[in-house]
């Protein structure tokens, strides 16, 4: 486990992360993608202190950079074997730059970014497999020693806002600052209305299948200009796309993508979703989408294949299925019944699948026509574990 810094309250905090970087950056240049505010400048510095950094957020280092891209080979000395940027995507370019050194000196990079759209656009070759990828996600359950369920779905887990003082505050900034923001800055929609429109719009819309025509009459949007929006959240790590499974025979699968907010927290800020408590009809919603943020990390984390969901024509639904092997239905209830095993059990059918899990509130693991049902702590600790 590494330890990583959180500032919060004006106090320190030393969190644990799951995320390995050190040792993997011994072997081979990294990128680190992450949506902005999840740790990754806090990682870097507590778990690679001897290592040269040149942050793009600050403007003298932007400058110089972008006028000289040689003034990292000019500043290296024998001793920088591990050299750090940040927010690469700001100067893309650099990555020539990156390669040379890679290659004739050895250096090993890691180039952390908060989007992956300014680097794709402009055709940069992403190092031709000199580097590989890694993903940090905003706090997960195994990282947090005292957590607090009703407070991430409130709050969601970004790290800054999971501790702030003032949550909603720090959300509303973030939204706005970030969002919106960054995005105008990075010119990547020239309507700042439109675009405010259709976050909302999506952001109600997460976790249910993707239709296009209906969130561009909702917002308002051209659907074109929809399509490419959703293509924006994607590419600004903001949303991910949960593709469907589709090997199942008997019952034939729906193909249509689902997606969900990186953070169950801002995904509720932007939908204007009132408090959450645990009777609170938005409770089950907040619930997958915090589930989903779990497994997503899981996936990216231990290097697993896929995450995706099934659904039958026919009205047959499972949550998540991880690897093509492990079906996870979640829901937000203390009390289940055999309805909520249905989908699983029309899945258990096609015999594709090792493990069938029911997540929810109960208190205890049980098993129920080969179906295990998990405590939601409980299910997380065994995955973690």
């Amino acid at each position: 486990m590494i330890i990583v810094a959180i500032y919060a309250n004006n106090h320190t905090m030393y969190i644990p992360r799951i995320l390995e970087l050190s040792d993997s950056l011994k072997k081979k240049s990294l990128f680190l993608f992450g949506p902005r505010q999840t740790g990754k400048s806090s990682l870097i510095r507590h778990t690679l202190p001897k290592a040269k950094v040149f942050n793009l957020l600050d403007q003298a280092t932007f400058l110089k950079l972008s006028v000289s891209p040689t003034f990292i080979r000019e500043t290296l000395t024998p001793k920088d074997k591990s050299v750090v940027i940040d927010e690469i995507q700001k100067l893309p370019q650099l990555l020539d730059e990156v390669q040379l050194l890679i290659e004739e000196k050895g250096v090993h990079f890691l180039l952390t970014g908060s989007s992956s759209r300014a680097l794709k656009r402009r055709g940069i070759n992403l190092l031709g497999g000199r580097a590989r990828s890694r993903f940090l996600h905003p706090f997960i359950f195994n990282e947090l020693k005292d957590f607090d369920l009703i407070q991430a779905l409130n709050r969601g887990l970004i790290p800054s806002i999971y501790f702030s003082d003032s949550p909603q505050e720090d959300l509303k900034a973030y939204c706005g600052d970030y969002l919106q923001n960054e995005i105008l800055a990075e010119g990547l929609t020239r309507n700042p209305p439109a675009f405010s429109r259709f976050l909302e719009v999506a952001a109600m819309s997460q976790g249910k299948l993707i239709n296009f025509t209906e969130i561009a009459n909702d917002s308002q949007v051209k659907l074109t200009t929809v399509r490419e929006y959703f293509q924006i959240l994607q590419d600004t790590l903001i949303a991910v796309e949960v593709p469907a499974f589709l090997k199942t025979k008997n019952r034939k699968a729906i193909q249509t993508s689902k997606f969900y907010f990186f953070d169950v927290g801002v995904a509720a800020f932007l939908a204007s979703r009132g408090s959450i408590s645990g009777k609170s009809p938005l409770f089950g919603e907040a619930f997958e989408t915090y589930f989903f943020h779990e497994l997503c990390a899981f996936k990216d984390y231990t290097k697993r294949e896929s995450l995706q969901y099934w659904r039958s024509t026919s009205g047959y639904e499972v949550d998540f299925i991880l690897d093509e092997h492990t079906a996870i239905e979640v829901k937000g209830k203390s009390i289940i019944t055999d309805k909520d095993l249905r989908g699983l059990k029309a899945l258990r059918e096609e015999k594709l699948m090792k493990k069938y899990f029911l997540v929810s509130l109960e208190k205890e693991i049980r098993k129920v026509d080969g179906i295990e049902c998990y405590p939601w702590d409980r299910f997380l600790q065994m995955l973690w574990s």
